[in-house]
């Protein structure tokens, strides 16, 4: 097995150069992976710590252990590698890492080169991000490797009969920090008895935005003290069900903020086009009088938190189609929020659904419905709101954890 995998890497290294040509996303993963072994020569006889995540999601579990490094142990250069570019192109200048680069494909020459150049004190992998021929080099040259934020499940290769190459490279971890018992009992019945539930570092990221500044001029001016609904990174299957409502059940009490993923121009036009009721821009908002406006298209990224906090409920997009997208942080405020129906993989989704602070709609009947019922029902809004805000509260700790363990190890 490991060298048909081995022979599939090679082949996708291939394909992917020849797509490139194509495709704008997959040229960025493709060319992106050019410039990786000169943005780590700097790193080669320096102390490093190597983190990787797969894209945006896992780096924000990794974000609360690389404050914490950069606070604990600043005399560490701090190396993050993302294998996603929607990942990459929006961190690409984190201010906390030393270096942000594409991670190599996981060929063996890759990773030997790779490893031999870094040869970091630790290497963390976030999440599920498990490729064989960079962790059989990390365990070859005896480098310490954990996984944080850990989620595994039954149907994974790790768990199959045919498995065993990959169940052998699980042999690189040191420890395994992962977040439910599910994931410990899954390790456990394949002889892996290193490791901890600790939980998913996000909730103690999301607590922090408590502690800072979540005003913004603009939206307060447009809010003008009326409820709110903001819809977050939202996909066309969601946009769809919200124009609907906005343009036939929407009353002149309430406004809306909607904050697509897809910020194109034509993309936001078109959103915009189907509205038919007063729309501003954030691109076009100078000199206009925002309160005069019922709808709010938000065409910028790296906001979107703090319009969380203006919200009186939260939709979440992502979870009809493409992936649900983060909903710890509408849920730190205290809000309720609205997702689609497909959300199993992800555990906080799940926790929230079944205790009732998050709420899943499948069609437009019953997304219609949920606006009505909590816009109406101002106290089963807050206590829906209230079950999202002690669910954060009762699951921190998770990084506090691990860099007790990196304190016993660096």
């Amino acid at each position: 097995m490991n060298f048909l995998y081995n022979i599939l890497v090679f082949k996708a290294t291939i394909l992917l150069a020849i797509i490139a040509f194509f495709n704008k996303k997959i040229r960025l993963f493709v060319d992106g992976r050019k410039e990786t072994f000169s943005k780590i020569t700097p790193l080669k006889n320096q102390e490093t710590i190597w983190i990787h995540a797969a894209s945006l999601g896992e780096f924000e579990q990794a974000r609360p252990i690389i404050e914490a490094l950069k606070k604990d142990f600043n005399k560490y250069k701090i190396l993050v590698t993302f294998f996603s570019p929607s990942g990459y192109e929006v961190r690409k200048n984190y201010d906390l890492a030393d270096v942000v680069c594409y991670m190599p494909l996981d060929s063996k020459a890759n990773a030997k080169k790779f490893l031999e150049i870094v040869n970091p004190k630790i290497a963390i992998f976030v999440k599920y991000e498990f490729w064989p021929n960079f962790l059989n080099e990390l365990k070859k040259k005896e480098i310490p490797t954990i996984l944080v934020s850990g989620i595994l499940r039954k149907n994974q290769i790790f768990f199959k009969s045919y498995g065993g190459f990959m169940r052998t490279s699980l042999q690189a971890f040191h420890h395994f920090f992962v977040q439910n018992q599910i994931s410990k009992e899954l390790l456990n019945s394949i002889n892996f008895n290193n490791v901890t539930i600790a939980g998913d570092t996000r909730f103690d990221r999301v607590s922090k935005i408590l502690e800072q500044d979540n005003s913004l001029d603009f939206i307060n001016q447009f809010k003008d003290d009326t409820y709110t609904f903001v819809a977050g990174s939202t996909w066309k299957e969601g946009e769809e069900l919200l124009v609907n409502y906005i343009n036939n059940k929407a009353s002149e009490d309430e406004k809306f903020i909607i904050a697509p993923h897809n910020i194109k121009n034509d993309a936001i036009l078109e959103l915009q086009k189907s509205i038919n009721k007063k729309t501003v821009l954030y691109s076009d908002k100078a000199d206009k009088n925002l309160a005069a406006y019922q709808v709010f298209i938000i065409d910028t990224i790296g906001i979107l938190t703090k319009i969380y906090a203006a919200a009186d409920i939260a939709y979440v997009g992502g979870g009809f189609k493409t992936g649900l997208h983060n909903i710890l942080e509408p849920a730190t405020f205290g809000i309720p929020i609205i997702i689609g129906d497909t959300y199993d993989k992800f555990k906080e989704a799940v926790d929230l659904v079944k205790i009732g602070g998050c709420i899943s709609v499948k069609n437009q009947e019953e997304f219609t419905s949920t606006l009505i019922q909590l816009k109406m029902d101002e106290n089963f809004r807050k206590l829906t709101g209230v079950i999202n805000k002690k669910y954060i509260q009762n699951n921190l700790g998770a990084t506090k954890l691990i860099m007790n363990y990196l304190k016993d190890t660096l």
